[in-house]
């Protein structure tokens, strides 16, 4: 049989590769944003720096109705009634309770991922506010999840005392968010000497050692926040969300290219689909290695960290946002690798590369059809590690949305998120002094740790067969026809 037409298009393997992919996503960082993403302000710092008290002067409240409870997100948004309404894994429905209180609300069996406070301020007409733990208690994984965060939200305040210094973890942090579109805010605060004044000297002392170290940050601009005055940074973060709400509404059309109209076959696209059998088993087989590698990692710092840091007490916390960083890595790998698989397989039977338009249509028909092709549970599921080392699962919707500490906006990807998090039994049981053994903790999260890897193992599978059978499916009418019948 004569080779497809899409030799020509200048890729080594005639295959069409998609626009704006870019490489296979090894490791977490600064993610892209979208026009479909809300605009926010994520806040960061050490603690100390009075974090809480800048926020609190920018959304002109008292500090106390910012209070979450220690590794929680929290995310405040604009909304005609006030509501505050914690999102915990393993449950479908979020615990709601009182705004006005200064408590986190009620006893829960473990922290919840975001805290969500809605309230009518004026300020968050523009954006929405999120402050996320200090970074001295994020560690790798809690880094890898604020980057991603930062690049969809479009902006960073970094908050930080006139008598502190960077850490080398918090320079490394800000290296990787430098050169990217994220803007960056400094708010410098008195810190906790006692006096309501901020030396300049002091203040440009601390800028200049952050640029020596990373360069790329110096036109952020830093704001002194003295007695609760903020209004100068207030102006400046309203002009950064008009000019960026601007740029968001011009970056995609009313309507994609491609949306409608006939997209005729090829005469001969070739053997497309071994093909796609070839492809859909490699980039699963890949994702598996690369996930088994990160759990690998995952293991050594949780054993550390049992043995010479937060202990047994700690390892729950340690756990759960190394599972969150997993989860995202995971799904930006299964994201990707769907995307380019599309775009090589259609494009081989479209001849040429994929107008956007075209490539939704395929998305939409290829995830409508996908439910009838997997095989055991359904993939919108939640994978919960329990206290005796195991792995139960809770579907739906819902229950995806509560691990997520930044939400984003609805998905247009073919597959639904990887979710993994701990049950509530897993703090209760590690929280408790007769269970402060660092051998069993360490052969507990051994243990979790492979359930996990082989769970997803089998799920990253289930997921590529899904898609092939089913992509295939679109693809095979569409040939049958002539056209895309999408």
């Amino acid at each position: 049989m004569k080779p497809g037409p899409l030799h020509r298009l200048g890729t080594t393997d005639g295959a069409v590769r998609p626009s704006g992919a870019g490489p296979f996503p090894e490791r977490l960082g600064v993610s892209a944003t979208s026009p479909r993403e809300p605009l926010a302000v994520i806040a960061a710092g050490p603690a100390g720096a009075g974090r809480t008290n800048v926020l609190a002067a920018l959304l002109e409240l008292d500090a106390a109705m910012l209070t979450t409870l220690a590794g929680s997100w929290l995310m405040v948004r604009h909304a005609l009634q006030p509501t505050r309404a914690a999102f915990v894994p393993g449950y479908r429905q979020s615990h709601s309770y009182r705004v006005d209180l200064p408590t986190v609300g009620p006893a829960l069996a473990r922290p919840p991922r975001r805290v969500e406070l809605n309230l009518p301020e004026p300020l968050l007409k523009h954006f929405a506010v999120v402050d996320t733990p200090d970074t001295a208690t994020m560690g790798p994984a809690g880094e890898r999840i604020l980057l991603d965060a930062v690049g969809r939200a479009g902006a960073l305040l970094f908050v930080i005392a006139a008598d502190q210094s960077f850490s080398s973890a918090e320079l490394d942090l800000l290296a990787e968010i430098a050169g990217t579109p994220v803007r960056v805010f400094f708010a410098v605060t008195p810190g906790t000497g006692g006096s309501p004044t901020i030396d300049p000297a002091a203040v440009d002392a601390c800028r200049a050692a952050l640029l020596a170290a990373v360069p790329g940050l110096a036109d952020a601009r830093w704001f002194p926040i003295i007695n609760g005055e903020a209004a100068d940074l207030k102006r400046a973060m309203v002009a950064w969300a008009a000019d960026e709400g601007l740029c968001r509404a011009s970056g995609e059309p009313p309507e994609l290219p491609g949306t409608h109209g006939r997209v005729p076959v090829v005469a001969d696209p070739g053997a497309w689909s071994e093909q796609l059998d070839r492809q859909s088993r490699a980039a699963a087989q890949r994702i598996r290695q690369c996930l088994a590698l990160e759990l690998a990692k995952v293991h050594l710092r949780v054993v550390q960290d049992v043995l010479f840091g937060g202990g047994c007490a700690g390892l729950p916390q340690l756990v759960d946002r190394e599972m969150e960083a997993l989860s995202l890595l995971a799904t930006a790998q299964c994201d990707h690798a769907v995307r380019v698989l599309v775009d090589d397989i259609a494009g081989r039977l479209f001849g040429g590369p994929l107008a956007a338009g075209v490539r939704q249509r395929i998305y939409q028909a290829v995830a409508w059809s996908m439910p009838e092709h997997t095989a055991g549970p359904e993939l919108e599921r939640v994978l919960l590690i329990t206290s005796t080392a195991g792995v139960a699962g809770l579907s739906g919707a819902a229950a995806i949305d509560a691990l997520s500490t930044y939400p984003g906006p609805a998905r247009s990807e073919v597959l639904p998120p990887v979710a993994v998090a701990l049950s509530g039994g897993c703090w209760q049981h590690w929280r408790t002094p007769a269970n402060n053994d660092p051998d069993a903790a360490r052969a507990w999260a051994q243990r979790a740790l492979r359930e996990i890897e082989l769970e997803l193992s089998r799920e990253v599978a289930r997921r590529f067969e899904a898609t092939r059978i089913s992509l295939g499916t679109v693809l095979s009418d569409a040939a049958e026809h002539g056209i895309l019948l999408a």
